[in-house]
């Protein structure tokens, strides 16, 4: 769900998302995983995609993906409104959307299998997967493979197609005193695992005094994160921008949380794709940036309001 923002699973997502009013959204109150992990191989959660025929890229894909007629990917599908499921069973969000479209142009069909966070890049080269699309932050460590300063595989590629920060929320009417990273010494923060609010939160306790450390609860998922702390078991959490906002919008009709401080280390969202697979990255990028130029990449965010984290075009492997 950024440097490792959701290490080599980092998840950082741009300035604070507007208004995320949403139809049929997920209610987070009192929730926990709204999903089943799987074991990695991951089961079909949601599938979209139009005729090859009619595909304006269909022949860019590699010739297995055109011949399987689907793309799979690898999600954490609890991380509301990039992806989530809601009330009905169905998944939904941000990304499936937008992989609904890609798969408009490109001719196959895109089916999201539902795993945790840091097991995603496992499969990608266990080859479960096609790609990830699950509020990736685009890093250079996950680019070259590095995970905590040392080589863990071979990296994966990116398809930049969002720009997002992080941000830190509290128990609403309860911020005690904190305003910002530098104030979490002495204070316990959830987040989820292995994402940049669980990185930059490891680095903020190495600056506190002796005694006075950040205690870091990590969790697997956010929605439990978000539960401990409207339980009162933390004094914040920390989540990508976009995931932080709905939280406060959302959780408890609005009265659970509040936003404090500045949004920090905005970077892009990738879709990950093994390394060296220039085929379909390029094919990918084509894609997106065609949903771009049409217009239906504006409509979806702003569908789920998420429209500050618009991008141009897609870069790959732009993030730093």
């Amino acid at each position: 769900m950024s440097t490792t923002s959701r290490t080599i699973a980092v998840r950082s997502r741009i300035a604070a998302v507007g208004a995320l009013a949403v139809a049929g959204a997920l209610v987070l109150t009192g929730c926990g995983d709204q999903t089943k992990k799987d074991d990695g191989g991951g089961s079909p959660s949601a599938s979209s995609g139009g005729g090859a025929a009619s595909a304006p890229l269909h022949d860019k894909l590699p010739k297995q993906i055109q011949d399987q007629g689907v793309i799979k990917v690898g999600s954490d599908i609890a991380y509301a409104p990039v992806e989530f499921t809601d009330k009905s069973g169905k998944t939904a969000g941000i990304d499936p959307d937008i992989g609904a479209a890609l798969g408009k142009q490109l001719g196959v069909k895109v089916q999201f299998d539902n795993g945790t966070f840091d097991s995603l890049v496992t499969g990608l080269r266990a080859k479960r997967y096609d790609i990830l699309m699950s509020a990736m932050t685009d890093t250079k460590d996950r680019q070259n493979g590095v995970e905590n300063g040392k080589k863990v595989g071979a990296g994966v590629d990116f398809v930049d197609y969002y720009s997002a920060g992080v941000s830190i929320y509290t128990q609403k009417g309860k911020t005690q005193g904190i305003s910002g990273w530098n104030d979490l010494c002495g204070k316990t923060i959830v987040v989820e695992r292995g994402t940049v609010s669980e990185d930059l939160s490891k680095a903020e306790a190495k600056k506190c005094p002796a005694g006075k450390t950040v205690k870091i609860q990590s969790f697997d998922t956010d929605q439990q994160a978000q539960v401990r702390l409207k339980s009162g078991g933390a004094d914040a959490g920390s989540s990508d921008s976009p995931i932080a906002a709905y939280a406060v919008k959302t959780s408890g009709g609005g009265n659970d949380f509040q936003l404090v401080g500045k949004t920090v280390q905005a970077a892009p969202y990738g879709i990950a794709v093994t390394k060296g697979d220039t085929q379909l990255t390029t094919a990918i990028q084509q894609a997106l940036n065609n949903i771009i130029k049409d217009g239906e990449y504006q409509k979806i965010l702003q569908k789920w309001g998420a429209q500050d984290g618009a991008i141009t075009s897609a870069k790959i492997n732009g993030g730093s």
